[in-house]
């Protein structure tokens, strides 16, 4: 047996190819495509590099590296022992699977292997190592780890490192600066200063310690030791596409970090990342928005957001401009009328029909508004109007009421369903902040009329989970992973789904929806099927004075959401001074969107009757004659009788909704709201907004 064994060995040393070091950089760079896997959207961890021979790094550099990570590197054969043991204990026991390597080991793994913690990985590297050492000499093996490794910040090898951390060049690295370099090898973004200083300082002290017990550094010198100064942190490109593509890639690593990876294996790992984002429908989104908005001004913000109802994956991504910027799709902002599909999802569960008649008169008060009516814009009234008609029209007062009729709770219950949103804010400008709430912690009957935030990338998944008869798939970003060698580490074919609502309450809310495209002038092209809602939220006591508008819709094999704003509290206007509506330029991004996407596509249909029948809740008799087109006598609705909220406040706002001849100048559903002005609203950082609420109880401003 051991003869065998030694005959194996020697055969399997004989067969190992050192790759040369001139490999290692291509290696190194991470490579990310577009869904085909064939064209590239984005290479990683080319830029910001710099070889240097070993008698350009400092000999204080040299030796804080060694004694961070393998104090006898000149004298050991390459490899650990006692760490390959260790790590083959650990494995076998189900403990740790990180072994002691060293330098040699590291420099295998991080230039020729993959980061795996597997037995077959670990015995290549054994191998690999081995002969690395017999074929190349000490320094010039740790001349090409100094140059190999990664350091964070985007710096690729100590030269990089050296000059962005401290400014200087690997030559004329001090003691000190050395060990903050050292420190980092290990975990660059645990060890950053920047980000964690008390973990850094303690590290980087151990470092100089070990530096004095190997003669490297004198006590004196240590003892006189402070930790040096430290440049700011600047964001890196790291090789992110500067454009609208970036934040795709964005989106894609962090996908990878919540999976384990770190920065070292996904900037300097050699991946091949497959992103579920299609091409054409990347071109087409980027395209249009720039198409729509070319002559509009330049302080108008925009998101479009598509995904694939079948599989969550995310086929097109605009959160903005730049690749490095604010990411928009992220946007955490009031969704006026498209938060309405989502009411009439929660009725239609408690058995209240699409064909219900609600009284959507204008200027009702209600018992968690005193004093407060809500009104529709142009005194609009229908006091018999269907569920579905009151949809299509948008009428606040018949979704305000309806909400608070359902309970509000519940309407955000289904919500939070629908589009994946969590119990509370995990970023963002209302971070820790419970969900679907306003300002204060209160939710009351506004839920219906979508005055607390959600963001683009949640409509567009909520409008995924309708097309998909109420089948929620979180959206996502990576379809697949691979090492540079092409195994297989990461593979996504789609989420088999959740059922989060009844699939004939989504069947109905597509079919109230199909009404909303040709009232809006926003139909598909060839009289393709299509479910959509429009969204305008505004302030001022004016209808004409709108912060925030939407278009969200789908088809059986598509869903998009598309946003437009500002990063101030302020209207957004048109180049010729008119109010922007969500039937407006938003619905012109949308529209042209969804006839590019699904151009030569078969036409899908969509429900073409209610399924729910009955009304267990508070309804109207259907009118003798047709509703009135105007204007009507204020009507109240009672109030007794309606379900209680966990949480109530008053409203100090006023709501106001009209329905649309023009769509680029009249709105289809618009909102105003009295609100103090607010000036001065510093840009909003990324994936943020600034659309803050003062002098206002739940939520502030009712939107429809």
């Amino acid at each position: 047996m051991l003869v065998l064994f030694g005959v194996f060995v020697g055969v399997v040393y004989a067969s190992t190819d050192v790759p040369s070091p001139d490999s290692v950089q291509n290696a190194q760079t991470t490579v990310v495509y577009y869904s085909d896997g064939k064209t590239e959207m984005a290479r990683l961890g080319s830029e910001n590099r710099t070889n240097v021979t070993l008698d350009k790094i400092s000999e204080a550099a040299q030796n804080a590296v060694l004694a961070a990570e393998n104090r006898s590197f000149y004298s050991d054969p390459g490899i650990s022992f006692s760490g390959i043991l260790r790590a083959a204990y650990n494995n076998v026991t189900s403990g740790s699977t990180q072994g002691g390597s060293t330098i040699t080991q590291q420099y295998v793994k991080n230039a020729f292997l993959t980061s795996d913690q597997t037995f077959s990985r670990k015995f290549k590297e054994l191998f690999l190592a081995i002969k690395l050492d017999n074929n190349y000499s000490k320094k010039q093996i740790l001349e090409n780890y100094l140059n190999t490794i990664y350091f964070g910040r985007g710096a690729y090898g100590i030269e990089a490192a050296a000059n962005t951390y401290f400014g200087v060049s690997a030559a004329n690295l001090t003691p000190q600066q050395a060990a903050v370099l050292a420190v980092l090898i290990r975990s660059p973004s645990r060890y950053d200063p920047a980000s964690n200083p008390k973990d850094a300082a303690d590290r980087w002290g151990k470092v100089l310690d070990a530096m004095v017990q190997e003669g490297w550094l004198s006590k004196a010198d240590r003892a006189a030791s402070t930790y040096p100064p430290v440049l700011e942190k600047k964001k890196s490109g790291l090789g992110m596409p500067t454009g609208p593509e970036g934040l795709i890639v964005d989106h894609a690593i962090k996908e990878l970090v919540a999976k384990g990876y770190d920065e070292q294996q996904i900037y300097a790992g050699g991946l091949r990342i497959t992103t579920t984002v299609d091409k054409h429908n990347q071109d087409a989104a980027v395209a249009y928005v720039n198409e729509v908005m070319a002559s509009q001004p330049d302080t108008l913000r925009q998101a479009l957001i598509a995904v694939d109802p079948k599989t969550g994956g995310v086929r097109a991504y605009y959160g903005g401009k730049s690749g490095v910027g604010n990411d928009y799709g992220e946007a955490q902002r009031q969704p006026g009328s498209s938060m309405k599909p989502y009411v009439l999802a929660t009725a239609l569960e408690q058995g209240i029909s699409v064909t219900a008649r609600r009284n959507g008169s204008d200027d009702q008060t209600f018992q968690d508004r005193p004093g407060k009516p809500v009104t529709n814009s142009g005194n609009a009234s229908c006091p018999a109007c269907t569920l579905k008609e009151a949809l299509v029209r948008s009428l606040n007062t018949t979704f305000y009421s309806l909400a608070y009729e359902v309970g509000p709770d519940h309407v955000a219950d289904t919500a939070r369903r629908a589009t994946g949103l969590p119990e509370a804010w995990q970023d963002g400008r209302l971070k820790g902040r419970e969900t679907l709430t306003s300002s204060d912690g209160g939710r009351g009957g506004s839920i219906g009329i979508g005055e607390y935030e959600l963001r683009p990338i949640d409509q567009a998944n909520g409008m995924a989970t309708l097309a998909a008869g109420g089948v929620h798939r979180k959206a996502f970003f990576v379809a697949k992973v691979t090492d540079s060698a092409g195994a297989v580490l990461v593979e996504k074919r789609g989420d088999p789904g959740e059922q989060v609502i009844a699939p004939d309450a989504a069947s109905d809310v597509a079919y109230a929806m199909k009404g909303v495209a040709a009232h809006a002038k926003r139909t598909l092209d060839g009289g393709r099927q299509v479910a959509c809602k429009t969204g305008t939220q505004g302030y001022g006591g004016d209808a004409s004075q709108n912060t925030d508008a939407w278009m969200v819709g789908f088809t059986p094999s598509i869903a998009a959401a598309v946003w437009m704003g500002s990063d101030q509290l302020a209207p957004i206007k048109t180049v010729g001074g008119a109010a922007i509506f969500g039937s407006g330029l938003p619905g012109a991004i949308w529209q042209s969107f969804m006839n590019k996407v699904l151009d030569g596509t078969p036409k899908e249909k969509l429900p073409s009757a209610p399924l729910i029948e009955g009304d267990t809740g508070e309804g109207v008799p259907a009118p003798t004659t047709a509703p009135p087109a105007t204007t009507a006598p204020v009507t109240t609705v009672p109030t007794t009788g309606a379900p209680a909220t966990t949480k109530k406040s008053a409203q100090t706002t006023t709501v106001q909704t009209s329905p649309s001849t023009d769509p680029n100048a009249t709105p289809t559903d618009a909102t105003a709201t009295t609100m103090p002005t607010q000036g001065g609203t510093p840009s909003i950082p990324r994936g943020t907004s600034t659309a803050t609420k003062t002098g206002t109880k739940a939520g502030g401003r009712p939107g429809t």
